[in-house]
């Protein structure tokens, strides 16, 4: 499956739904017109925290034909490649910290027939990246240390955001550039005017009322900002 690309995408994070109730929670996302689930795994190493791992990502697989984008939130991403892909992930993200050779995991994850993508903490400059911006379908700027959701956006994560859209253009790269954490209606305006395209959501979305509701919001606030910026 071809992971979507729009101005504004909304993907939400999985890790803040019932997880008795993964399914439901997906046909939630999908009415509010989401085409991206943000699957985060964890493994009590690289991040404090434990997830899921390959069984339910398989799982979802089976429960919807929406991409899957896998946040490995991991050490050793790449001795895990090829058990993600081949359990349904469209996109994985692999943490520029978790490994000394991300060359070669980024094409690892390219050879087993899944998008790669690189993801980044706060304390990381983007700039480590530039030698692989040409590899990856989309970079992720972490807006919270990773670990735990309901965390606060960090704001110079915009600054970020910033100097990889100037990258981007600057060298005529094509990669989406996503966010994730602390991203809510009360922010979701200056993320997308800073140029971030791919908006990671969990607690803004599954923690409300109505999470189709809570999507479509987000995506239409996203869009009213990109039309006063132009």
């Amino acid at each position: 499956m071809r992971v979507p690309r729009s101005r504004v995408e909304i993907a939400p994070s999985i890790l803040a739904a019932d997880f008795a109730c993964l399914e439901r929670g997906i046909r939630l996302a999908e009415g509010g017109g989401a085409r991206l689930i943000h699957v985060d795994v964890m493994d009590g190493h690289f991040v404090p925290n434990l997830t899921i791992g390959v069984p339910v990502v398989a799982s979802l697989r089976k429960a919807t034909r929406l991409a899957l984008e896998t946040h490995l939130m991991i050490a050793n991403p790449g001795d895990f490649i090829e058990s993600f892909a081949r359990a349904g992930a469209d996109r994985i993200y692999v943490h520029q910290e978790a490994t000394p050779h991300l060359d070669r995991v980024l094409h690892q994850i390219q050879e087993a027939g899944a998008e790669p993508a690189v993801a980044v903490n706060p304390a990381t400059p983007v700039g480590t990246l530039g030698e692989v911006l040409d590899l990856v379908g989309a970079v992720l700027v972490m807006t919270v240390n990773p670990g735990f959701g309901g965390q606060k956006f960090i704001p110079h994560s915009l600054d970020k955001i910033r100097e990889l859209v100037a990258f981007r253009e600057r060298y005529n790269r094509n990669f989406g550039i996503a966010v994730d954490g602390g991203v809510g209606p009360e922010n979701v305006g200056e993320i997308v005017r800073a140029g971030a395209e791919i908006l990671i959501a969990g607690t803004s979305v599954f923690h409300t009322p109505d999470a189709s509701a809570a999507v479509r919001q987000l995506r239409e606030r996203g869009e009213e900002a990109l039309a006063l910026k132009v």
